[in-house]
């Protein structure tokens, strides 16, 4: 009897530890639609001075909702008061990679440009060049976008794993 009862409680025991094991290794899935909605609205990005690596001075860029849960916009980055380039964007979000799927064209290039945005954390979204799907961890550039309010995020830009700019967005309208 005390064989059938030590037995049990090993059985017992060891479910308990694997069921722990597995609680802990379950990650939550980031609900990738509702967060990138944290970028609907006007925003203003002031660089202050010019650099060797970024030739702009300030970005406006303002993001719509299209659909359900796409976006679309339009970007204008200028240099003290000069519109270098004009841009136009959309987004959508794509279930097999959980990843959303960017497309931009820009007024004086026809060549588009695509990319890929996920939120990492439920404050913090990474964009990468589209080429990079399979490898996002070879990606050269990536953009972090970090909220530090409704209001405020702040940008970073990696280039060959070199931080190379640091931005303060604004949000100016809803």
């Amino acid at each position: 009897m005390k064989t059938f009862y030590l037995t049990i409680m090993i059985v017992v025991f060891l479910l308990l530890c694997t069921t722990g094991i597995q609680a802990q290794t379950t990650q939550t899935q980031l609900n990738q639609v509702e967060l990138m909605k944290q970028f609907v609205g006007t925003w203003k990005c002031e660089l202050g001075k010019d650099t060797n690596y970024f030739k702009f001075s300030e970005i406006i860029s303002e993001t719509k909702s299209f659909g359900e849960g796409g976006f679309e916009g339009y970007q204008k980055i200028l240099r003290k008061d000069k519109i270098l380039s004009e841009e136009k964007f959309v987004s959508g979000y794509d279930k097999k990679s959980d990843k959303y799927i960017n497309a931009l064209i820009r007024k004086n290039n026809p060549e588009i440009s695509l990319g890929l945005s996920w939120f990492t954390s439920s404050n913090t979204c990474e964009r990468i060049p589209f080429e990079y799907i399979s490898n996002p961890e070879q990606a050269t550039p990536i953009f972090i976008y970090e909220f530090k309010s409704t209001d405020s995020m702040i940008g970073t830009v990696i280039d060959n794993n070199k931080t190379v700019g640091t931005f303060k967005w604004f949000r100016i309208k809803n």
